[in-house]
């Protein structure tokens, strides 16, 4: 099962509470051990606090700052984890915790501030190859989660045409709900952290399963159900029903560490008005020490089949999600992986199976998305599963999407969450709640992925697109309009001067104030420098698809001057500066935007460059001292008023 229960999505999780009184009387090396030994456990609550009071005792470690920020973030304390990272990331610049930026990157992703987070997975993907990070595949995960920050902008602006509704107190409580599901639309079964016959906070709460009556389509008073399913000392959970409600299957688990749990299935058949005690399927569904959880029947080419999702040798990765035959017996046969295009390096859970689409839905961490886990469904023929399409904003959120279902009459959507509105008790998006839509007949599907139309939309996301210059450049010193530079060689001059501007800039500066100074030269030519040409690469590769269906694009740049100097040769070095623009489209890959500048073709697609008037920056107090260049021209706030943007695109004549 997945729930949430303050601090992490998990495969099962566990209240608990650490007292804190003791932390003062123990040294700061007891403190550490215990730290570090909660860290191995995957309490990262405790873990978190003990390595808060280390930072009391000594804040000058890095290594300690980046254990706390690691521990915050499976904590869920986003704030802490991402103050923390930034601190490590200002004094390590990358060289011994590259990882900052690719967790900082996750962190805004979550807060939904993508074109942030891209920055950050950006300044991973570029720093210095280390061959471990390499062999672990981090470089090529953040460039796929640069590209998914693209995409979810993209789902952002073209939201699906849903109201989600956030079940009330009735189903939802300040711990986890999740994996509703409706049985005949008479009742809905879900799971929830909620345990009544807990004495006193420090007590462990088990999961167990509730059924409330649905009226009109809404919940009523909730019931647990018998201890033939909740029983004691397991979690149980996941719910599922075959096609005649014959048979149920659940998951009951039993604790690995603070954080993981192992699942195993067991079978219930409806026998004379009820249920019989649930028996634990036997291999090769489940295997000792492997976790089997998130039950549901389906059909996979006209043969009914139980999907569930597992850890169990040969997958991809993580949890994945696979699918047993059922037998004409009742039994089960042997586990089939349901491939790479739904598995992943990462995790794949709560599968769920739409028989009249042959459409499988099930969450993944891993293939693009908002952010956490999102819902996505692949199509399923002959055996075969297609490549997974995300389902969309807002059913998906920056936040963890998971156990989608439908009712029978597909009427009903179910889902859980811990999306921005989810009841908590301590921390914000600690717990999973319930939520649903519906779904009228005439309901539009899931649309197919529109490539021309995403393209477009990044076109439109990437403006405005800035580029900066060195002081009077391209060609110093001219009044010429024209330059035969294209902007990529002024970009490749520029950053080779990155290390005469951490000179300069720092020259005659104390230690902190010196380490400030550098900091600020390279988070400028990382943040902005740099960000600017991959934008422009990036939207040049868009231009290319646009036009080859035929669009007409028009892309409108303008250049930027100071006003301390409102002179002509400004003026013109802003020309230049836009002249370099369009060389640059001009040479790039051999010249095969030429063909499409001006043209004329009914058919074909064209380009049609304009420029705006030279803008004008506001005042600014940067120094116009040539003799100060410490400040007129290596200061970050002078070089980031050297620049041209590409300030709007359309499409269309």
């Amino acid at each position: 099962m997945v729930i949430c229960v303050r601090r992490h999505i998990v495969l099962i999780s566990l209240f608990f509470t650490i007292g804190t009184g003791s932390f003062y009387a123990q040294s700061f090396k007891n403190l550490l051990v215990q730290a570090e030994a909660a860290m191995a456990d995957k309490d990262y609550q405790g873990a978190a606090l003990y390595y808060n009071r280390c930072l009391f005792r000594d804040s000058s470690k890095t290594e300690l700052l980046y254990a706390y920020a690691e521990a915050s973030r499976l904590n869920y304390d986003f704030d802490i984890a991402w103050y923390y990272y930034n601190k490590v990331q200002l004094r390590d610049k990358g060289k011994h915790y590259p990882l900052c930026a690719y967790w900082m990157g996750q962190i805004l992703k979550t807060k939904g501030n993508y074109r942030e987070a891209k920055k950050q997975f950006v300044k991973l993907g570029k720093s210095k190859r280390n061959k471990q990070l390499e062999k672990e595949g981090w470089y090529a995960k953040a460039d796929k989660e640069s590209g998914a920050c693209d995409m979810a902008l993209y789902m952002m602006n073209n939201a699906v045409p849903v109201s989600i509704e956030h079940l009330d107190t009735t189903i939802n409580s300040k711990v986890s709900e999740y994996a509703a599901v409706e049985k005949d639309s008479s009742q809905l079964y879900f799971s929830s952290l909620r345990d009544k016959r807990k004495k006193d906070i420090n007590d462990i709460s088990f999961n167990k399963i509730y059924v409330a009556p649905l009226k009109d389509g809404k919940p009523a008073r909730i019931k647990e159900l018998d201890t033939n399913f909740n029983s004691a000392g397991f979690h149980a959970a996941n719910t599922c029903f075959n096609a005649d409600n014959s048979k149920m299957i659940i998951s009951k688990c039993q604790a690995k560490n603070a954080s993981e749990y192992t699942c195993e299935l067991y079978e219930s058949i409806y026998k004379v008005n009820h249920w019989s005690r649930p028996e634990k399927l036997p291999s090769p569904i489940n295997l000792n020490g492997v976790n089997v959880t998130q039950p549901c029947f389906g059909i996979v080419d006209s043969s009914v089949v139980l999907f569930f999702a597992s850890n169990r040798s040969g997958g991809k990765g993580g949890m994945d999600i696979w699918y047993s035959p059922v037998l004409k017996n009742g039994t089960y046969g042997m586990p089939v992986n349901c491939g790479g295009a739904v598995n992943s390096p990462e995790d794949e859970i709560t599968p769920w199976h739409e028989n009249n689409s042959s459409r499988l839905y099930f969450s993944s961490n891993y293939h693009p998305g908002l952010g956490g886990f999102d819902i996505f469904f692949s199509t399923v023929k002959h055996d075969t599963f297609a490549v997974p399409i995300n389902i969309g904003f807002p059913v998906n959120s920056s936040f963890n999407d998971i156990y989608f279902n439908k009712n029978k009459n597909g009427s009903r959507v179910y889902l859980s969450s811990n999306r921005k509105g989810s009841y908590f008790e301590s921390k914000h998006n600690c717990c999973n709640d319930i939520y649903r839509y519906e779904l009228t007949p005439d309901a539009p599907p899931v649309a197919e992925f529109d490539s021309t139309k995403f393209a477009k939309s990044q076109m439109k996301v990437l403006v405005p697109l800035t580029l900066y210059f060195h002081n009077d450049e391209p060609d110093a010193k001219t009044t010429a309009t024209l330059t035969t530079k294209n902007y990529e060689k002024t970009y490749l001059d520029y950053i080779a001067l990155k290390p005469q501007y951490l000179e300069e800039y720092s020259k005659g500066r104390e230690a902190d104030d010196k380490d400030y100074a550098m900091n600020k030269i390279e988070n400028f030519f990382t943040d902005s420098v740099d960000v600017g040409m991959q934008d422009l690469r990036q939207f040049a590769l868009l231009l290319e698809q646009v036009l080859r269906k035929g669009e007409t694009v028009t892309i409108t740049m303008k250049g930027y001057c100071s006003p301390l100097a409102s002179t002509n040769y400004n003026i013109n070095l802003a020309k230049r500066r836009i002249s370099s623009l369009r060389n640059y489209f001009m040479n790039y890959k051999n010249g095969v935007f030429v063909p499409y500048v001006n043209s004329s073709e009914l058919k074909g697609g064209r380009i049609i460059f304009e420029d705006v008037d030279i803008g004008e920056l506001p005042a600014s107090k940067v120094s116009d001292d040539v003799r100060d260049t410490k400040n007129s021209v290596y200061s970050p706030y002078a070089a980031v008023e050297r620049k041209i943007q590409i300030i709007a695109v359309s499409f269309g004549q």
